[in-house]
């Protein structure tokens, strides 16, 4: 086992990290910018290296001054969090060539699912359901592009291969819009990712959101922990994740999620791993994987009771998983929302200092926030400043305790999206469980028009 890691990230999953490292008895290491200097995990850290100023180019994107600290700390190894370098290849490729031992999917493992178009050949060969498709890369010939989409039946969307986030992708309708949305695609991707190709998938109309959680080793063992419906999107940016997903039956669940599992084992895959799906009508179909720890993992850690980041360290430490799949067992529902720092409705950004925190409790009630009383949130970041996770017995109970917790937490002298996740608590859809990834985005729609 490690003695020392460098944390290569920022905000509350920097702090998660940090406390699984202390519960292990590992030393840490914080990079952090001008701007997060006053950070709580900053101040708990065992050492601290400032990497530069405010900006991510400058700080949490720059590679050697992340090695460099690595270096003069004596560091062992390096967990990336999510976001910024986490499922950057080189980045990992060039951990591991600096000495120190990458917390996460080998380097060509990261390359191969960073491609949509490899990724989803890949699955395929796995036997893993996709979204029908174009087989790879969209061809230059006009003719042959509108042979595809008639195969494969309007609605299509064109997607980067290079894409992720919600970017790179435009949805056609009509065969008339079809090659200018693929050329517009491909402007597009070029200039965001550096790689111009485009791919044209099915677009299913109403789909939810579900994705499997996947634990693997490089002693080929692999397991699933289970499902997660991430379906309330605001332009493909999850604001509530919950586990298990509603209505998916058990025998849904072990299908998809022993396919999932087979396909770590047929890539030779390493770590934590999400396989991401639309589901639709009773059958999945895969979008892509995340080759690393999720910002939603907290709520299939309640309900499996499965500490992720620590397996995530022990498999990268080259220890085998502790348990097979007869072992994982799920109890009860796990709700999670983000707290942004951002107007709950218009959705502008509210960086500031915070002037009161306080933070839920009770039972069932786990946060996950590095902000305090007195915290500056930044500019220079994502919004998120922290995550509220109610876990109950049952979904019902899941959401009372959620409802009880948005009621008690208080956070004044910025906003925050609490008002909205308070409102969709309560929504009757929401309640019942299963709306689609274009729920929320319709019902803000019909807000605004009244």
């Amino acid at each position: 086992m490690f003695d020392k890691i460098l944390i290569a990230n920022r905000g509350e999953i920097a702090l998660r990290v940090q406390r699984a490292c202390r519960e292990m008895g590992i030393k840490t290491v914080v990079v952090h910018s001008e701007a997060d200097r006053d950070a709580k995990y900053v101040k708990l850290a065992d050492e601290s290296v400032c990497i530069g100023p405010a900006p991510s180019a400058q700080s949490y994107l720059n590679i050697p001054a992340i090695i460099s600290a690595a270096e003069v700390t004596d560091a062992q190894a390096i967990h990336p969090g999510y976001g910024f370098l986490s499922e950057n290849a080189d980045f990992a490729e060039k951990v591991e060539r600096s000495g120190f031992v990458f917390i996460g999917p080998r380097p060509e493992n990261i390359r191969l699912m960073g491609d949509k178009v490899s990724a989803k050949n890949a699955m395929i060969k796995a036997g893993v359901p996709v979204v029908p498709g174009s087989e790879g890369a969209l061809p230059d010939d006009p003719a042959e592009i509108v042979k595809m989409a008639r195969a494969i039946k309007y609605p299509v969307i064109i997607k980067a291969a290079g894409g992720g986030g919600g970017r790179g992708m435009r949805v056609v309708h009509t065969e008339a819009a079809l090659v200018s949305a693929v050329n517009l695609t491909k402007g597009e991707a070029q200039a965001a990712f550096g790689n111009p190709t485009v791919y044209m998938e099915k677009f299913l109309e109403n789909p939810r959101h579900i994705e499997i959680q996947v634990l693997a080793d490089e002693h080929k063992n692999a397991v699933y922990l289970g499902e997660r419906d991430c379906s309330m999107q605001r332009r493909h940016q999850k604001i509530i994740e919950e586990a298990p997903a509603p209505g998916i039956s058990e025998r849904e669940r072990t299908r998809i999620g022993e396919r999932c599992a087979e396909a770590c084992r047929k890539i030779n895959y390493r770590g934590a791993g999400t396989f991401e799906f639309l589901y639709e009508k009773g059958e999945f179909y895969f979008i892509e994987m995340n080759t690393r720890i999720q910002v939603e993992h907290p709520v299939t850690e309640l309900i499996t009771g499965i500490d992720l980041v620590q397996m995530q360290i022990r498999v990268a430490a080259g220890e085998k998983l502790p348990f097979r799949q007869r072992d994982i067992q799920f109890a009860g529902h796990a709700i999670e929302v983000r707290v942004n720092a951002e107007d709950p409705f218009k959705f502008t950004p509210s960086p500031g200092r915070i002037s009161w925190w306080h933070p839920p409790g009770g039972p069932g009630i786990r946060v996950d926030s590095h902000a305090y009383s007195g915290y500056f949130v930044p500019p220079n970041y994502d919004s998120m400043i922290g995550k509220i996770i109610a876990y109950g017995t049952t979904r019902e109970q899941a959401i009372r305790r959620m409802r009880i917790a948005l009621s008690e937490m208080i956070v004044d002298g910025i906003q925050t999206n609490i008002p909205l996740h308070l409102e969709l608590l309560h929504d009757t859809e929401f309640m019942k469980g299963g709306t689609s990834i274009h729920y929320l985005e319709q019902r803000l729609a019909r807000a605004a028009k009244r």
